[in-house]
Formats: structure tokens, sequence, C-alpha cells
């Protein structure tokens, strides 16, 4: 279980992912609601993900905020990508992220790119499989940033220095 993050103490920038519009057959006609999908970070090493619904696209989008802020996670970084090879699954979405060499810049989908860019990675491979669901898609690469580890982490972990590991 990760520690909870303070995000009053952080520079958070947010991106609208996506927004969707739902419809409730009523009586008197159509009752139209809306659901944001927010991704927030600080562009370096902190994101969180939330949803928000309500009747008005702000609205929505201020409660996404919200709930982004409320389930953020810190993600280890080596320089500008990440530790090693992860891939992340939610529902019928996966998402592969590959480390990549500086240079080579944030090559990623949509909904996972944002996710991506607020945390502050900036190289890095991807391929999104199954889901194209942004939702599900952003929830993958949610997971699969939550099971990076750093080589010092690992080692402290088995009681080894990070030469025993790395070999």
């Amino acid at each position: 279980m990760q520690k909870r993050i303070d995000a009053s103490t952080l520079d958070l920038k947010e991106r609208l992912v996506s927004i969707n519009r739902v419809a409730k057959v009523v009586k008197g006609g159509r009752n139209f609601r809306f659901s944001a999908l927010m991704v927030v970070g600080d562009e370096n090493g902190h994101v969180g993900v939330g949803m928000g619904k309500a009747a008005e696209i702000p609205e929505a989008v201020r409660k996404g905020v919200e709930d982004a802020k409320r389930h953020m996670i810190e993600v280890p970084l080596v320089g500008t990508s990440i530790p090693h090879a992860v891939e992340g699954k939610f529902g019928k979405g996966y998402v592969r992220m590959l480390p990549a060499q500086e240079g080579t810049g944030v090559i990623a989908g949509g909904p996972a790119r944002a996710v991506l860019e607020m945390v502050g990675i900036k190289d890095i491979r991807t391929k999104s499989f199954g889901s194209n669901n942004p939702a599900n898609c952003v929830k993958a690469t949610m997971e699969g940033l939550k099971q990076l580890r750093t080589a010092e982490e690992i080692a402290k972990l088995r009681g080894k220095t990070v030469e025993e590991i790395l070999g």
C-alpha cells in the first residue's frame, strides 16, 4: 500500500482526458449529465486520476480534479524515463510501457500520453492493447506506474547492494 500524498503541497497542473455525455430518458424528455475524466500532476513524479460527474461540464471537471487529488501516486523516475519495462492492466485495457533513451519523446496514445506527461516522463515508448476506452486506458497506465520500482528500492528490500542486484 502506498503512502498518501498531500496534494495541497504540490504545484499541480490538470488535464482533461475525456468528457462523456450520458442521457436518462424520463417522462418529460431526456436528462443530460456529463462525466469528466481528469489527470492532475506536478510533472515531477506525482500523478492522480479522477472522474467527476455532474449536470454541467465545469462542475464535472471540478469534481474530477478533486477526485484525482485524492488518488495521487508517486512514480519513481530514472532521468527522463522509467526504471524498467512494465505492463499495466485494467479491465480489458492493457498498456505496455518501455523505457527509452533521452531524446525519444513520449510515444503514447491520447489517454496514456496525458498521464505520462503529467508524471513528468519525457522519454518513453508505450503500446496500448485491448480496450481503447479512455477510462480503462488511463487506469491501466496508472496500474503500470504503481508497479515501478528503482534498483535502490529492490536492493533495500532484499538486503543487498545495488551492484549485486544489477550484476
